[in-house]
């Protein structure tokens, strides 16, 4: 489907990386003492923390302009592309739903992991599951989008994503405490911004015959 509604709803990842950004911004202003470099992003909207009205109403918005831009993307090449990239833009978008529903369902309860329900369902059903839908997406966008000219720069760029979330992995892990914002924010801004440049491929992407996978 290439309709230049679908095309410009693509664009909408833009829009999503925009609001994103503004909720760290505004949660950062809006909660006293927080330490960008030790303090995970999704403390800003944890429910009892000062930032959580004004940081979770930007956040909102990022998933929901997210969500918009990768549904519109499986549109534009559901019948275009190899079956290996086409599936990775698949699993990709399933994990944009994921986040945004199970993120907006299971905020954390408070700063880090006190053990609720509400942070189990966060850290252990939420996370994992984005975290391994991304890592198989990445990896199919990259093996199947390298062999085409029209999305060997996406598919590149999918891989420097994978790169960047499995060095933000490593970091949270090995890293001293004080610097474990640093680590996590390459993982989360990854994925934010090439769902952007996602949105930027899906707008200019033109119409290749289908080729197998």
């Amino acid at each position: 489907m290439n309709s230049k509604l679908v095309r410009l709803l693509s664009l909408s990842g833009i829009v999503a990386a925009v609001f994103y950004f503004l909720h760290v911004y505004y949660g950062t202003l809006n909660y006293p003492n927080y330490n960008s470099f030790s303090q995970a992003v999704s403390d800003l909207t944890a429910t009892d923390a000062p930032s959580f009205m004004i940081a979770s109403r930007f956040s909102a918005l990022y998933s929901m302009f997210s969500v918009l831009c990768c549904t519109a993307l499986c549109l534009i090449v559901s019948n275009q592309i190899n079956n290996t990239f086409r599936l990775g833009i698949y699993l990709y978008t399933i994990m944009m739903w994921i986040s945004s529903v199970g993120y907006t369902l299971f905020p954390l309860s408070s700063k880090g992991f006190q053990g609720t329900f509400q942070d189990i369902m966060h850290f252990y059903v939420v996370t994992i599951s984005v975290v391994l839908l991304s890592i198989v997406s990445l990896v199919l966008i990259f093996i199947g989008g390298r062999k085409d000219k029209e999305t060997k720069i996406i598919a590149i760029l999918g891989l420097i994503t994978l790169l960047s979330m499995f060095v933000g992995s490593i970091g949270t892990g090995v890293a001293p405490k004080e610097y474990f914002g640093v680590f996590e924010r390459f993982s989360v801004f990854s994925v934010v911004i090439y769902t952007a440049l996602l949105g930027v491929f899906g707008f200019t992407y033109k119409n290749p015959q289908i080729s197998p996978a």
